[in-house]
């Protein structure tokens, strides 16, 4: 490579675009098509690694929030006739509506345009098979589904899965060519070198793997696409530029309330790359606040109901829970921690996202209650969190005031730090102590740094016939260890089975994950090999459960499930004990009903196999009386109870029995015929024609 030559005495510099962090050296001439400069090629280059990276997701379910955002969402199966609801509800509007309850959420999440792709995407999939489920017991354990259904959601969550790898391809292209045109637009080898580290990064799996983290991508996706339309638009002044930025900044909003950020990106990127002042780059940016006034009237609209809402509750209702969830630790994980405890906490966890930024090891699709400790302001962890991310606000400042020498260092550090604010807590209470995915936008502040230092370390550091191939050798061991990270740990994702047996060894304390791991259990109990193994099963599901329960008394899923357990080991006792506290924490729950339901005909069933059926009516009315006192509406249990009285020869206890039959049910015609049979017993009436049965009905 031929060294630059030097400037002679009094020579004029002029370097309008040349990038400030370092000075770009000359390179080998090389056909266009073929230069590792060029767009197309680089964009290639991440685009595959972004599908050898993830295409084995294909093979996966669907996974944690799969479930209540895709699978069990009424909008989203009607395909095109639910696209309506979708842009004029809440995104979690049907899964609100099927637990009974109301929007957990202050100011609720209003992110249709992924949920929309999936409803599109349904639509050319085509119907789910209905069908009838023959118990109740799996309403709580893989949403329900068995059979045929099942099946086809599998099949076309395959599909889902490879239409996530190709959005992601798309955002990781847009990005590159967002930080060549914008960012490095001299330096085209750094934007490549930082792309490959956001695309490749293994922090990024859940965002990918998991499909209803598809709005994240999309919404990185917008917002780069904003800035360059933007940028563009104060270079070529064409108005179609404009509305083209526009609009994709309203498509970043409904991706996600991310988009906020752009008001103050934007104009600093005019700032910092057009060198405007700071007047005319805001300036600049007033065309677009008109698409946040916008989406505040949507929103204001869809998610808060119609009701009136001032500009400050609209920015706080992005992450905030509603007053009735306050107090429930699932939607608040700072429910049981004093006011210096949840600060020194969210301080703390604030540094857990650049430890896995830096050593993405191990990762975790939960981080909700329990599963992170409370702090304190004695805990070094917190300390040094102030630290590091003072002096990253600190040095913030200071390359936007030093613009023309670090300008690139200025929108880096920007960008970490105004997506974090977003959601560590400190500004805004996103309802959760942290989540990998949370830390998508972010980490393309962080790809920046992490190339520029690599770059210019490795360029600096070696002579000329070397530095390139140190350079490459460097990121191609990136390119394996990430590799091997991702594609492994993408396989943990392969429905929630897979992945909480995986992170019960990262979070063991976390009670989401423990409820999901016991879930597991008491499904594979269904199919286990026999009896023994089929227990070991429901008992390691009910110490998961009761682990849980200890440190979460309210968690209303644990109770349920252990009462399914101990329902399906036989112990009734214990099954009504965990039911009647689903009743007391949430009474409304849908399917509480029908599990009391089935512990009644547990005791119908085997009061009339036990005894009944071999004339022990004594035993059969006492067992009857323990169904009745779970479930004193169910009409055979008093019916079968009439009916071992009548046989027991007491008329009298078997009218009483009978007459509440039809008090629930007029129609039972069965009845009807016994309380003749009754009252002829008793002297009372005409005798009947025939005995009326006492055995269960099926």
């Amino acid at each position: 490579m031929a060294k630059q030559k030097k400037n002679t005495p009094g020579q004029e510099i002029k370097q309008v675009d040349e990038p400030t962090i370092m000075k770009q050296p000359e390179v080998p001439a090389a056909p266009k098509s073929l230069s590792l400069y060029d767009f197309k090629v680089q964009a290639v280059i991440v685009a595959l690694l972004a599908f050898i990276f993830y295409i084995n997701t294909y093979v996966n379910e669907y996974a944690h929030d799969d479930g209540i955002v895709i699978v069990k969402n009424e909008y989203v199966m009607e395909g095109f006739a639910g696209l309506g609801s979708i842009f004029s509800k809440d995104a979690y509007a049907s899964y609100y509506k099927q637990l009974n309850t109301v929007n957990q959420l202050s100011g609720g999440r209003y992110r249709p345009l992924s949920i929309a792709t999936f409803a599109i995407e349904q639509q050319f999939f085509g119907a789910i098979p209905e069908e009838k489920m023959d118990s109740f017991l799996s309403q709580s354990l893989s949403y329900g589904i068995r059979g045929p259904a099942e099946k086809k959601l599998v099949q076309d969550m395959h599909v889902r899965h490879f239409f996530n790898v190709l959005w992601y391809m798309a955002a990781v292209v847009v990005l590159l060519y967002f930080l060549r045109y914008i960012v490095f637009k001299n330096d085209p080898i750094i934007a490549l070198l930082a792309t490959i580290i956001f695309t490749i990064h293994p922090i990024h799996t859940e965002v990918v793997a998991n499909v209803k983290s598809r709005d994240e991508i999309m919404s990185l996706l917008f917002m780069c696409l904003t800035m360059i339309l933007a940028f563009r638009y104060e270079e070529q002044r064409k108005i179609g530029l404009l509305a083209g930025a526009m609009l994709c900044f309203l498509m970043a909003f409904l991706s996600k309330e991310y988009a906020i950020t752009l008001v103050v990106l934007i104009p600093l990127l005019f700032y910092l790359f057009k060198e405007y002042s700071v007047a005319r780059s805001i300036k600049a940016m007033l065309p677009y606040l008109l698409v946040v006034g916008v989406y505040f009237v949507i929103r204001a609209k869809v998610a808060m109901g119609g009701s009136d809402q001032t500009l400050s509750e609209f920015i706080h209702s992005f992450g905030s829970t509603n007053e009735a969830s306050e107090k429930e630790v699932l939607n608040n994980p700072y429910t049981y921690a004093t006011h210096a405890q949840k600060i020194a906490t969210e301080i703390a966890t604030t540094l857990n996202y650049l430890k896995l930024l830096i050593f993405p090891h191990p990762l975790s699709a939960d981080y909700s209650y329990n599963s992170i400790p409370y702090k304190n302001f004695g805990d070094w962890q917190v300390w040094l969190s102030i630290i590091v991310h003072l002096s990253i606000i600190g040095a913030t400042a200071f390359f936007v005031f030093m613009r023309k020498t670090y300008k690139v260092l200025a929108f880096a550090f920007a960008f970490y730090m105004f997506h974090l604010l977003l959601v560590n807590n400190l500004v805004f209470n996103i309802g959760a102590t942290m989540g990998e995915r949370l830390i998508f936008h972010s980490s393309v502040g962080f790809a920046i740094v992490v190339a520029i230092i690599l770059y210019k370390f490795l360029w600096k550091a070696n002579e000329t016939a070397s530095r390139q191939y140190a350079l490459a050798g460097v990121v191609v061991l990136m390119i394996v260890l990430c590799g091997f990270k991702t594609i492994k740990r993408n396989l943990d994702w392969k429905n929630d089975q897979a992945l909480f047996m995986q992170d019960i060894n990262v979070v063991p304390n976390s009670v989401l994950v423990n409820g999901n791991v016991a879930a597991s259990y008491i499904s594979m109990s269904d199919t286990a090999s026999n009896e023994q193994v089929k227990n070991a099963y429901l008992h390691k599901a009910i110490k998961l459960l009761g682990n849980a329960i200890e440190s979460h008394p309210g968690f209303v899923a644990g109770f349920l499930n252990q009462g399914i357990a101990y329902y399906k080991l036989g112990v009734l006792d214990s099954a009504k004990i965990c039911l009647d506290s689903v009743r007391k924490n949430y009474p409304n729950y849908p399917t509480l009903k029908n599990l009391y339901y089935l512990l009644g005909d547990y005791h119908m069933r085997n009061g009339w196999t036990k005894y009944g059926k071999i004339g022990k009516y004594p035993e059969a009315i006492n067992e009857f009386k323990e169904g009745i006192a779970i479930d004193s509406t169910n009409v055979e249990l008093w019916y079968n109870l009439g009916g071992a009285y009548f046989s027991n020869k007491q008329p009298a206890e078997a009218i009483q029995a009978w007459t509440m039959v039809l008090k629930l049910n007029p129609n039972h015609q069965q009845t009807r015929a016994g309380l003749q049979a009754a009252q002829a017993m008793l002297g009372i009436g005409q005798q009947p024609v025939a005995k009326p049965e006492t055995k269960p009905k099926k």
